[in-house]
């Protein structure tokens, strides 16, 4: 990784260059760039934290201003209990995952000796920009270099020393090792994102990884595909027929883990049936945690019948809460009947990021996951388990609320697309068609072999090899 100050348009050439020498780098040479970050990182601990408690004081002394919200400064800090731990063990765990790229996923026999192949490939170049979290910068650069793609990161000014601090540590690890430097890129330079976004020719996939206003306004001034979510409005539906116990112990960690998370709940979808028998207990049990309720008529007339809370920490819910994502100790609360309404509702006023219903009846669980439309739907869980690292991908870019290639958290196979290659024996084009003489395509489906690596001839597994040691050059 290189700390730059070049032009966005230098910086964005020289990531393509790096990430074509990247894209043919044996697993073995990405895997050891991954153990030396991820040695670097935990030598430099301190290093790291002590630049990210000057981002703290600088951040507090704005949010004091009214210049920065609570929820950032969460996502700022990296020295709360685990976290720094978590970054380290992402690294590990994106090493130990199977290489995603050239992998056949696909074969077709078209005619004898012209065979089709799908064959999986980087994307190339990825522009992340983020804001707060700190990490990124790690998780990011073990997903690009694992998956074969290069990364120009740019951060915000909130934490830029723990950016230049974690960024010089993977620049230094990465020194002894096969990756090119250009792979991996810092961007410090003031006021670049509109260029940067502008460099579509060069850059192949966005990623936005912060609030709403940040996501909303990549969308709006770019060419380049743009992968991620503008919200987190999480709802979870809860039915009457579900143990108090298991809902309280749920929806307590969906909201409470992690407020400021984007897959925090900030809907509560209480069934009718349940607004005198489960809901009392489980919006005590909120209360007592320091969560405020917003409640729709019918909820906030069984709050008042139970004696449960006051006007301070229970209040009449408005429209604008259920489009809100609050990042913050309150959910809102609205009486449902039946699962439908539990559908239409969520499909209506959610971010399509994470929605859970509670039941024991199958039936009604299974008429939930088919009909919401959201990247992530869960039964009888809460909807904190949306994460890369939960799901096994050691680590995720973000969340994708898109419906494209990748949804939900995107891990390495989100940074993967796939080529096409034919392997003939002089056939052409015009030897095939319905006139007479012409041959008949096969297209008959072949198995996949277990082998991960498409099948090379030897003159090719020695370009490759040249190529890898510099004999060849682009």
């Amino acid at each position: 990784m290189s700390l730059t100050n070049a032009t966005p348009l230098e910086v964005a050439q020289a990531a393509q260059l790096g990430s074509r020498k990247l894209a043919v780098l044996s697993t073995e040479d990405r895997n050891a760039a991954l153990t030396a970050i991820h040695q670097a990182l935990a030598d430099a601990k301190d290093e790291v934290l002590a630049a990210n408690r000057k981002d703290l004081e600088a951040a507090n002394k704005a949010a004091a201003g009214g210049q920065l919200s609570q929820s950032l400064i969460k996502r700022l800090d990296l020295g709360k209990p685990g976290k720094y731990e978590d970054m380290l063990q992402g690294i590990l765990d994106v090493r130990e995952l199977e290489d995603p790229i050239n992998r056949t996923t696909a074969r077709t026999l078209l005619d004898t000796d012209l065979t089709l192949t799908r064959v999986t490939c980087p994307i190339g170049v990825l522009l992340i920009i983020f804001e707060a979290r700190p990490e990124v910068i790690a998780n990011i650069s073990a997903l690009a270099l694992k998956s074969g793609n290069a990364a120009i990161l740019k951060g915000g000014r909130e934490s830029s020393n723990s950016f230049a601090a974690i960024a010089s540590i993977i620049s230094r690890a990465l020194q002894s090792t096969a990756v090119p430097s250009d792979c991996l890129q810092l961007v410090q330079t003031h006021d670049v994102i509109k260029d940067l976004l502008a460099l579509d020719m060069y850059i192949d996939l966005c990623i936005p990884r912060g609030g709403n206003k940040l996501v909303r306004f990549v969308k709006s001034s770019t060419a380049i595909p743009v992968l991620g979510h503008a919200d987190g409005i999480c709802s979870t539906y809860l039915c009457a027929d579900y143990p108090v116990e298991k809902a309280i112990r749920i929806l307590v960690d969906a909201k409470t883990s992690y407020p400021a998370g984007c897959n925090a709940v900030e809907q509560l979808l209480v069934d009718e049936d349940a607004l005198g028998r489960t809901f009392p207990a489980v919006a005590k049990a909120l209360l007592e945690k320091g969560v405020s309720l917003r409640c729709d008529e019918a909820s906030l007339a069984a709050l008042e019948n139970a004696n449960i809370g006051d006007k301070t920490s229970v209040q009449g819910a408005t429209d604008a809460d259920f489009h809100t994502e609050f990042l913050d100790l309150i959910l809102a609360v609205k009486s449902i009947k039946g699962v439908e309404e539990a559908i239409s509702h969520i499909n209506a006023h959610s971010s399509h990021h994470t929605d859970a219903i509670l039941t024991l009846n199958e039936d009604v669980a299974n008429a939930f996951l088919a009909g919401v439309d959201s990247s992530s739907v869960y039964w009888n869980t809460s909807t904190r388990m949306a994460d890369g690292q939960r799901y096994g991908f050691g680590t995720e870019v973000g969340i994708s609320t898109n419906k494209i290639h990748s949804r939900g958290p995107v891990g390495l196979e989100g940074l993967t697309i796939y080529k096409w290659v034919i392997k003939g024996d002089g056939q052409v084009s015009a030897d095939y068609g319905a006139g007479e003489g012409k041959r008949r395509w096969k297209h008959e489906r072949l198995p996949v072999s277990e082998g991960d690596e498409v099948a090379r001839s030897e003159e090719e597994k020695e370009v490759l090899r040249r190529f890898r040691t510099g004999e060849i050059r682009l």
